[in-house]
């Protein structure tokens, strides 16, 4: 069920009668569908325990548990300005010093937007 199947519904058919058939409708009905707000947003990493060796791959993933969608992703770093990334994945290669620190991801379903716990990053 999609937030775009709220309108208005109505059943048919054919009814039979002892002369003839006739086609009959129900009265309509009204259905609404109501989003379901953003919640649960959590991050979780590959190799897990946040501690990554100089030159290793991190992949981070964000997930939400309840919401209506389309979702979306932004990627954080504490300190930094600009976000690092956008989707449900957020993928290192070759990491460095520099990329020591705490992470959070923020999800989005348009109308209101949920953050991540920040999740410590150590490069050994």
């Amino acid at each position: 069920l999609q937030l775009h199947h709220s309108g208005r519904y109505h059943c048919g058919g054919w009814v039979d009668t002892w002369v003839s058939q006739r086609w009959q409708e129900s009265a309509p009905v009204t259905v609404t569908v109501h989003g379901v707000p953003l919640s649960g947003v959590s991050l979780s990493v590959q190799p897990p325990g946040g501690q990554m060796a100089l030159g290793d791959c991190l992949l981070l993933s964000c997930t939400v548990a309840m919401g209506t969608g389309p979702l979306s992703f932004t990627w954080h770093r504490e300190g930094l300005a600009t976000p690092l990334g956008t989707g449900p994945d957020l993928e290192l290669q070759h990491i460095g010093d520099k990329d020591s620190g705490r992470y959070h991801c923020r999800g989005s379903d348009g109308d209101c937007v949920a953050e991540s716990p920040a999740l410590n990053i150590t490069v050994l």
